[in-house]
C-alpha cells in the first residue's frame, strides 16, 4: 500500500541526509521511524527514560535540600555562638576591630578558597543519617 506524506522541508532534509549516510532509500527509513514511534514498547521506552531522569533529579534535590539545610544550621551555630561568646568592644577597640575587618575579611575568604579546593567538604564530612537522628534527639521529651 503506498502513501503520500507531506513533510516539513527541514525534516526532508534532515531525512535526506541521514538517508545517504546510512546509504540507505528515504523510505526505508521513513518507515522504520514511523514503526518505532507505533511501536507499543516506544512508549514505555520513553516513560521508563523519563522515570529514570525524574530520579535523578530527585535525588541531586534531596542533595541540595540537605547541603542548604546542614549551611543554615552551621550558621545558626555559628552566630549563636559568637553571639554568646563576643563581648562587645569598648569603643576605642571597637574602631580598631572595624580596622582590621577588611583584611580579616579577605583572609577569612582565602582560607574559604583553600577549603573548598581541597576538600573534604563539610556536607562529605557529615553523615547522611544524621538529620533523621537529629531529630529524633529534638523531639525527645
Amino acid at each position: 500500500m503506498a502513501l503520500s506524506v507531506y513533510l516539513d522541508p527541514d525534516i526532508m532534509k534532515s531525512l535526506s541526509s541521514f538517508a545517504a549516510r546510512r546509504e540507505q532509500p528515504m523510505s526505508l527509513i521513513a518507515e522504520a521511524a514511523i514503526a518505532s514511534f507505533l511501536s507499543p514498547d516506544a512508549d514505555e521506552r520513553r516513560e521508563a527514560a523519563i522515570a529514570k531522569r525524574l530520579d535523578q533529579i530527585d535525588r541531586k534535590i534531596a542533595r541540595l535540600e540537605r547541603d542548604i539545610g546542614i549551611s543554615v544550621e552551621s550558621f545558626a551555630v555559628f552566630v549563636r555562638f559568637w553571639l554568646t561568646t563576643t563581648p562587645p568592644l569598648p569603643e576605642p577597640s571597637a574602631q580598631a576591630a572595624r580596622a582590621k575587618a577588611g583584611a580579616r575579611y579577605d583572609q577569612f575568604v582565602a582560607a574559604l578558597g583553600r577549603r573548598l579546593n581541597q576538600g573534604p567538604k563539610l556536607r562529605q564530612e557529615i553523615p547522611d543519617d544524621v538529620e533523621s537522628s537529629g531529630d529524633h534527639e529534638h523531639h525527645q521529651p
